[in-house]
């Protein structure tokens, strides 16, 4: 490992990780032991008079007080599926909701975050999710405190809004290929230290890696790093770590991971993984991360007594 402080631009330290075999053969197993986790049934609920659907699905022999995991599916996802966080929440003991964005202005199923198309929609999916969790949280006796997000795409912006917008109600987010909007970034300023854990692909022609200033369909939005190291600085984390992960397979991408530490923040990270060439949307083929994602939300979960 190598630690450097935040500032710097992102050094590669070449180092073979020896637990990324053990993460691959947990997530494999987890599949194996997965159901048909697309026929998962249609849910209704009704917020702030919109009625909105949302799947769950709840592992067998699920703990009381068990965690809840929300999935947020990319931009005009009409069926949204999370087959391998449902799939990890078998072996892992967690609850995985996902649920369905509302038909936006542009006639899309899209989360609230300010695109340029979405001008004049009113939706507050904050709202949405805050009151979709209390609700599950009561009915099947999850955990109030232990609620986590993992989103693709423009669910990776409802990630970062819930950050900046609800900072006491994730332990913490996870985007996935997701952007910090402009607007976000100039109007909306941390509240709290959140851990973050991003991942993106630095040749995604969608979400590009290095920003935005004229898209006129999404709206300006920064690049990745820079979004990143401002929940780093939020988190007062004052060096970073780099490691560059062994290769799944020949074919994989590069992967580099980025971790933003400090000794005096209550332990708190931001990571992010940096596919090299990778494009939007993240494979399995080039990191396990399902199970890299739960086991940075299990470093922030909160144990009653």
């Amino acid at each position: 490992m190598e630690k450097h402080y935040i500032a710097a631009i992102f050094p590669v330290m070449k180092k073979v990780n020896i637990f990324l075999t053990a993460l691959i053969l947990c997530f494999t197993s987890a599949l194996c032991m997965a159901e048909d986790f697309e026929k998962l049934p249609a849910h209704k609920f009704k917020c702030d008079g919109l009625e909105r659907t949302y799947y769950l699905y709840l592992p067998e022999d699920l703990p009381e007080g068990a965690p809840l995991l929300f999935y947020l599916h990319g931009y005009g996802n009409r069926h949204p599926k999370s087959v391998e966080f449902c799939a990890l929440a078998d072996k892992e003991k967690f609850a995985v909701c996902i649920p369905h964005a509302a038909i936006d202005t542009y006639g899309k199923h899209g989360w609230n975050v300010g695109y340029e198309v979405q001008v004049g929609y009113k939706v507050d999916d904050v709202a949405f999710l805050k009151k979709l969790a209390r609700y599950l949280q009561k009915k099947y006796s999850l955990s109030r405190e232990n609620v986590f997000v993992a989103g693709l795409s423009n669910g990776g912006e409802m990630c970062y809004l819930l950050a900046y917008k609800a900072p006491d109600f994730v332990r913490a987010v996870a985007p996935l290929s997701g952007l910090t909007m402009k607007w976000m970034y100039d109007s909306l300023t941390p509240k709290k230290a959140v851990p973050l854990i991003e991942i993106h692909g630095t040749e995604d022609k969608t979400s590009h890696w290095n920003g935005c200033f004229d898209n006129h369909k999404w709206g300006p939005y920064i690049a990745v790093p820079l979004a990143v190291q401002n929940w780093a600085v939020a988190a007062r984390c004052d060096h970073e770590i780099t490691e560059e992960l062994p290769l799944l397979s020949p074919d994989s991408h590069k992967v580099i991971a980025h971790k933003y530490v400090s000794d005096t923040n209550s332990g708190i990270q931001v990571q992010l993984y940096e596919v090299i060439g990778g494009g939007h949307g993240i494979s399995t083929a080039d990191l396990p991360y399902p199970q890299i994602v739960w086991d940075f939300f299990k470093h922030y979960m909160v144990t009653l007594k």
